[in-house]
């Protein structure tokens, strides 16, 4: 069985839906399963260590992860138009990946959720994308034949899925977002299938 990556960082839980809805359009696909994984936050403080385990949600990834799926789909909220530092922080961490070559030839896509409609969606998506390319992945968006990119007053890109939360982060995925997060996890699994 093929397995999808699905690596994302989420302090309130919109990326955290986003990846979930990617999931069930990865596992649309038969043959192809999802692995949800996130990273832990990045302290401040020199001393702090965070748990093994965090106490609800996906596992923390391992380079494991990495390098034994199939196909890498990486999300983050936006911080100033660009990817959180906990997720930064990990990929900065893959250079062995990087020297065996490890993930060139994979496919992977981007998402992300913001704050405000216009507070860098597609810079953090491309963000994103940069570490990628340097470890040869093959980058995947959205082709506006997905109807709803048309259609979207509020996330939603070429480049991938994306989410506007709100300031206060109380806006919950709307139909669009959803439509589009769960068309970026069918594509990237039937494109493992057809490389397969």
């Amino acid at each position: 069985m093929s397995e999808v990556l699905v690596l994302y960082y989420s302090r309130r839980g919109a990326t955290a839906e986003m990846a979930r809805r990617i999931a069930r359009g990865i596992e649309e696909i038969g043959g192809v399963e999802a692995r949800l994984r996130t990273v832990p936050a990045v302290s401040a403080t020199c001393e702090a260590v965070a748990d093994s385990v965090p106490d609800s949600g996906a596992p923390y990834a391992s380079l494991d992860d990495l390098r034994t799926c199939s196909a890498l789909i990486l999300g983050s909220p936006t911080r100033f138009g660009n990817m959180a530092a906990p997720l930064k922080h990990f990929l900065d961490h893959t250079a062995p990946l990087w020297l065996s070559g490890a993930l060139a030839g994979k496919p992977a896509a981007v998402f992300t959720s913001t704050g405000s409609l216009h507070g860098g969606q597609e810079s953090t998506l491309l963000s994103m994308m940069l570490p990628l390319l340097h470890h040869g992945m093959l980058l995947m968006g959205l082709p506006f034949t997905e109807t709803a990119l048309l259609a979207t007053r509020t996330g939603g890109t070429p480049y991938g899925p994306s989410h506007f939360a709100g300031t206060d982060d109380s806006m919950p995925l709307d139909e669009d977002e959803i439509q589009l997060c769960r068309a970026l996890g069918r594509r990237v699994a039937e494109t493992v299938k057809r490389l397969g």
